[in-house]
């Protein structure tokens, strides 16, 4: 497999072998992810990750963040309007707990019908994104819609990130214990985001999986406010994609 295989987004039309899924079975020692069996798993984080506390937590921010969100939506969704053609807001059907469908809400960050020919991931200097829509995925504010998504019981705070079903199906053909990312709600932000960002290659996406499988062995409290603190830098910094 060449490196530049390896760097290619995916797409069903340009698919490595199947030997290539041991890329996701890497060690990322730094983050102590060593794990791989369901029981790593189903330990003491899915009573919490399900539980009310989680969700008295995600209720409670919603409604404390909620006055300054709409503002920012509002500016945004201004900017939006008048330097682009096309909707303000982006609704795209993601994957929830337990694989069920739900809407998405982002604010548009692409030139409208980015998709015309078979889904991918976005990149970095990715040409469909716009010069309004790469400030907002810099600092994260696209995505404060999803606090609706909150609100309505769909997404966390803190999670794996909600994914489209064409590439779950994709990766849980290289990955067999993919599934497990759905036993719990998808979040705005989660410990991939802040580690590992926005992959848009197998290589990367499979890597992201470890990270995801890591935050649902330990989630806690105080693991989602560390998370959340460490977004809040990212969004300071327009570290984000």
């Amino acid at each position: 497999m060449t490196e530049y295989a390896l760097r290619t987004p995916l797409s069903r039309e340009s698919r490595p072998g199947p030997h290539f899924a041991e890329i996701g079975r890497e060690r990322i020692e730094e983050r102590g992810e060593t794990d791989r069996t369901p029981a790593g798993v189903y330990g003491g984080a899915l009573p919490y990750l399900n539980g009310r506390l989680k969700r008295a937590l995600d209720l409670g921010l919603v409604v404390l963040v909620a006055p300054v969100a709409l503002v920012l939506i509002g500016l945004a969704a201004l900017l939006i309007k008048v330097t682009s053609r096309g909707p303000v807001f982006f609704v795209q059907e993601r994957l929830g707990r337990h694989r069920m469908p739900f809407p998405c809400f982002k604010l548009r960050t692409m030139v409208e019908d980015a998709e015309m020919e078979a889904p991918r991931w976005a990149a970095e200097q990715d040409p469909r994104v716009t010069r309004v829509g790469g400030f907002l995925r810099r600092t994260r504010l696209d995505e404060l819609p999803q606090l609706y998504n909150v609100w309505r019981g769909e997404m966390s705070l803190v999670g794996v990130r909600p994914i489209r079903k064409y590439f779950a199906d994709l990766l849980a053909e290289y990955e067999p214990q993919y599934d497990l990312r759905f036993l719990a709600k998808p979040g705005i932000s989660g410990w991939d985001q802040v580690h590992n960002g926005y992959p848009d290659t197998l290589e990367g996406q499979l890597r992201k999986f470890r990270y995801d499988l890591y935050y649902l062995r330990n989630a806690s409290v105080w693991l989602d406010l560390w998370i959340l603190a460490k977004t809040f830098l990212v969004v300071l910094g327009a570290k984000g994609r």
